[in-house]
C-alpha cells in the first residue's frame, strides 16, 4: 500500500488579486505613488491584461485585476505591507495625495495605518523592527 500525501506541495504565495476599475490608473498609483515595480504586464485574451506589481524586495505580488460586471471594488483587501518607518510612510503618502487613516500607536503594538488606492480598496502598512 502506498503512503498518502498529507498535504500539497505549495511553497509560497505568488499574488493577491485586487479588483480595479481601470488597470492603467491603478498601475500608475501602485508604481508612482507607492514605488512598486512592475513584475508582469502581459496581454490576455479579448483585450485583457495580467498585471502584477510589488515592492522591490517582496516575493508576493499584487495582481491588478480588471473588475468585470458585478465585481465590487473598494474592498477591504486584508493586505498588510511592512515598513521600517510607518510615520515617514504615512507622511509621504499623505503628501502624495493618497487617502490615509490616522497613524495608530498603542503600547506594545507596532505603529500602523490604513490607506486606500484609487478605487477605494483598503490596504494597511505596519512597522517592523
Amino acid at each position: 500500500m502506498s503512503e498518502a500525501v498529507s498535504g500539497t506541495r505549495i511553497i509560497d504565495v505568488e499574488a493577491v488579486a485586487v479588483p480595479v476599475r481601470d488597470q492603467d490608473r491603478a498601475l500608475c498609483f501602485y508604481v508612482d505613488k507607492l514605488g512598486f515595480e512592475v513584475r508582469r504586464d502581459v496581454p490576455m485574451a479579448e483585450g485583457g491584461r495580467w498585471i502584477q506589481v510589488a515592492p522591490r524586495a517582496a516575493t508576493t505580488t499584487i495582481a491588478l485585476v480588471a473588475a468585470g460586471d458585478g465585481t465590487p471594488v473598494g474592498l477591504e483587501t486584508g493586505i498588510t505591507f511592512t515598513t521600517s518607518d510607518a510615520a515617514a510612510d504615512h507622511a509621504d503618502l499623505l503628501a502624495r495625495g493618497v487617502p490615509v487613516d490616522e497613524l495608530l500607536r498603542w503600547p506594545g503594538v507596532p505603529p500602523m495605518f490604513a490607506f486606500y488606492d484609487e478605487d477605494g480598496n483598503g490596504l494597511k502598512i505596519i512597522e517592523t523592527a
